[in-house]
């Protein structure tokens, strides 16, 4: 019999149904994303956006642990953050393009994406903008007594930002139920980490707010799971906050104007070799939890589902002039 401690955290922790659905999940990130880049060639979506193909183990093992009441704050990058907390993908191709179906009614576009109602305070423009605000839900859910966990995800370059040392500060002397999850993709821009961070690893930089930090390989599902589940139960038991850093890599460039001269064909590559979504296709053959042929039932049924909500984007009517300025501020009285 084979020793249950060499089995992966992901595979002893959840069942075959959470499983799957993550996995689910991830196509769906990784086809959303190839469905929102075909639609901006065709010119349905105006301005840029930021894409995160190649760190979905990320996005959906950070959020495994948490409910529908505890709150994220996502980056720039943030549609697969979306898409892990349970966002309305025809909602979110609406706002793409720049329709009164979109989350914002249209007014928000790719960056700007927030749904209150599962938990999700929005994607930020701004490098490190999201860190504040989750110290803040936080504090709420802290003072309120709602034993709500917020996951703040931000990128390294958001790590040498004022923000990133004020919020962790901040949130180790109140002993907040915050985690923050680094999603080191290694390059800020076009400026890599070795140039602009003083630390090999910025879960070290834990030390210095009095915190545990941890970093992990952001491409292994589990490994992500494992660290960020552990991360939100010390939040939710009154003990404070921590850092997580998931290594990963963004296939695509820094945006759409990225003409991605800094990285290598061969770097390149060599990430896409370490494929998220092939390793945990991998691993749930592996355990039996889905044969090959189901791993490409799902992705081909994900691929309809996208197809579904550019549709549903498309048919979506058009904000109309006279209410271009209205609908900025949300009506709601709370988060």
């Amino acid at each position: 019999m084979s020793d249950p401690k060499n089995t992966p955290y992901a595979i002893r922790t959840y069942d075959a149904d959470e499983l799957k659905g993550a996995l689910r999940k991830m196509f769906l990130i990784r086809k959303f994303e190839e469905g929102a880049e075909d639609s901006y060639t065709r010119g349905l979506i105006h301005g840029t956006m930021h894409l995160s193909i190649g760190q979905e183990a990320s996005a959906v093992g950070s959020c495994m642990s948490l409910s529908d009441d505890d709150k994220i704050t996502s980056t720039h990058r943030g549609h697969g953050h979306c898409v892990a907390k349970g966002a309305d993908l025809g909602r979110m191709f609406a706002e793409f393009f720049g329709k009164e179906d979109g989350y914002c009614r249209g007014r928000g576009g790719s960056m700007h994406i927030a749904d209150v109602a599962k938990g999700n305070l929005g994607a930020n423009g701004i490098v490190g903008g999201g860190l504040p605000i989750a110290v803040g839900a936080a504090l709420s859910a802290k003072r309120l007594g709602t034993g709500a966990v917020t996951v703040c995800f931000f990128g390294d370059g958001a790590n040498n930002e004022g923000a990133f040392h004020e919020a962790l500060n901040m949130a180790a002397i109140w002993k907040l139920p915050v985690v923050f999850v680094c999603e080191n993709n290694r390059y800020g821009m076009s400026t890599s980490t070795e140039k602009s961070t003083a630390v090999k690893h910025i879960a070290e930089r834990a030390a210095a707010y009095n915190m545990p930090g941890v970093t992990v390989d952001g491409n292994d599902f589990s490994a992500v799971t494992e660290a960020v589940d552990s991360a939100v139960a010390r939040a939710r038991a009154g003990d404070g906050p921590s850092l997580v850093e998931n290594l990963t890599y963004r296939w695509r460039g820094h945006s759409k104007s990225d003409r991605n001269r800094y990285r290598t064909k061969e770097e390149i590559a060599d990430w896409m070799e370490r494929d998220p979504i092939g390793q945990m296709s991998a691993l749930l053959v592996t355990h039996k939890i889905m044969s090959e042929n189901d791993v490409a039932a799902l992705e081909s049924e994900t691929e309809q589902v996208i197809q579904d909500a550019i549709a549903f984007a498309n048919a979506s009517p058009s904000p109309a002039v006279a209410d271009a300025t209205r609908f900025v501020y949300t009506d709601d009285a709370a988060a």
